[in-house]
């Protein structure tokens, strides 16, 4: 069982990437362009990998004080009329250069609020996914949608689940009133209840629920009564992230006031209780705030060295190829990154001018490659096999990596890390800090300044 030690986190817990790409997405450029992505894809088709698909929806009714999302607040529907019809000529102009044989295995709806579209958008969204890419009608693939409970009812679930999604996510961050009230997300406990009870008869195979600590009027009692109340509904994972309120980056977070917020020790208390609540009520600490229940396809994976990451988060789809599609939308194809313009006004010009609406990317060389699949691997396995992964990559391990060992030295003393029969190994106590144990692997980030990442934990 995890440690849930706050003299460690003092120590390690500082800014550092959450490494859903490597190079972490700070080094991505502006010099990738339409000629980098058809290439890449068509290395896809040729390799047969199959697709993730990532959606993004960026509009939402209310505005939530806390967010750092690329987000559009509106209450005018017509907007994403709009922006459905833009986001399907990319899906149309995208799937022509993609091999109809490769499967769908993974599908996921962020934003914003996906559930802003109404019941007929959604509808002819996934239909003309389905038309052009080869999305599967059977439950061996993941297909997920973020949700706010307050836009959905038992029968727009029905319709989701009749559409073939079989994950949901719900945004929950707090359940006291006080706080609810304070980040401008009011939503009662019998409303997550009801969601999830209809999500349960309606068969989704997992529910997510997201919460958040460091909110103002939150403290380390009033987040365990929160942990107590959602413990009783059991979801299958459950997110729990750190609240970094950055009012100069985010406007929308001055709306907070700063003398409500937690302490930092008050913060590393409701973290520390929180951890501990989880594992005492089964579940297991995936890694960079997730936590599964141990009979969870997450849990089963990392337990059997199957577990990968990339930009949705913990995946079981190492193998596949994620496209992006909409505003700020990230695609992962082979070893080129693309992301989508940031702002909507970009997105959209690029698109009426029949132009890939990229605004920066990365190609990664052969050193970026066997850095990306060592970091991956330490992150989920928790584990390497050095001998196997230089045979694996030619190269001697101990040589290519000789400045990063040497900085493991430290952390083996601190009895974070083991390094015995030509493995590594994450120790149980160190997995809590695990991205500040693997960024001596990282020749970017470990050589620059670091403040413009959140803190690890």
């Amino acid at each position: 069982m995890v440690s849930w030690d706050k003299a460690l986190i003092r120590e390690h817990g500082g800014p550092g990437p959450r490494y859903t790409s490597y190079p972490p997405a700070p080094s991505f450029h502006s010099g990738i362009g339409e000629e980098n992505f058809w290439q890449a894809l068509s290395e896809g088709n040729a390799a047969r990998r199959p697709l993730s698909l990532y959606i993004h929806i960026p509009f939402c009714d209310s505005v939530c004080y806390y967010c750092a999302c690329n987000r559009i607040i509106t209450a005018n529907k017509a907007r994403s009329t709009d922006y459905l019809r833009l986001l399907k000529q990319e899906i149309h102009y995208k799937a022509a250069h993609v091999d109809t044989r490769r499967p769908v295995t993974q599908m996921h709806w962020g934003g914003g609020t996906p559930t802003f579209l109404d019941d007929g958008q959604l509808t002819e969204l996934v239909y003309d996914l389905a038309r052009h890419f080869n999305l599967r009608d059977d439950e061996r693939s993941d297909y997920a949608i973020e949700i706010d409970p307050r836009t959905v009812n038992q029968s727009r679930l029905g319709l989701l689940r009749g559409l073939g999604f079989n994950r949901v996510s719900l945004g929950v961050q707090d359940l006291d009133p006080r706080v609810q009230k304070a980040v401008n997300r009011v939503q009662s406990y019998e409303l997550i209840r009801d969601t999830m009870d209809w999500s349960r008869d309606f068969g989704f195979r997992s529910i997510n629920t997201d919460l958040i600590y460091g909110l103002p009027r939150q403290s380390e009692s009033s987040l365990a009564r929160t942990l107590e109340q959602l413990l009783t509904l059991r979801p299958d994972r459950i997110s729990l992230y750190n609240y970094a309120h950055l009012p100069g980056r985010f406007k929308i977070q001055r709306q907070i006031q700063e003398h409500a917020l937690p302490d930092p020790d008050e913060k590393l208390n409701m973290l520390t209780r929180a951890g501990k609540m989880l594992n005492e009520q089964g579940y297991r600490y995936i890694g960079m705030d997730h936590f599964a229940l141990e009979n969870d396809s997450l849990s089963i994976a990392q337990e059997n060295g199957l577990l990968h990451r990339n930009f949705q988060g913990y995946t079981l789809h190492g193998d596949a190829d994620l496209l992006g599609l909409g505003v700020s939308a990230i695609s992962q194809i082979g070893n080129l990154y693309a992301q989508n313009h940031k702002a909507l006004e970009d997105w959209q010009t690029s698109l009426k001018h029949r132009i890939l609406p990229i605004e920066k990317g990365f190609i990664l060389n052969r050193d970026d490659q066997i850095r990306r699949a060592l970091i991956i691997q330490l992150l989920c396995d928790l584990s390497v096999d050095m001998a196997q992964f230089g045979d694996t990559w030619g190269i001697n391990f101990a040589d290519y990596f000789v400045d990063a060992l040497t900085e493991w030295v430290t952390f083996e003393a601190q009895g974070l890390v083991t390094v015995k029969n030509d493995r590594l190994y994450i120790s149980e106590s160190g997995r809590l800090v695990s991205r500040a144990l693997v960024m001596p692997f990282d020749r970017y980030t470990h050589r620059e300044h670091t403040t413009r990442f959140s803190r690890i934990i």
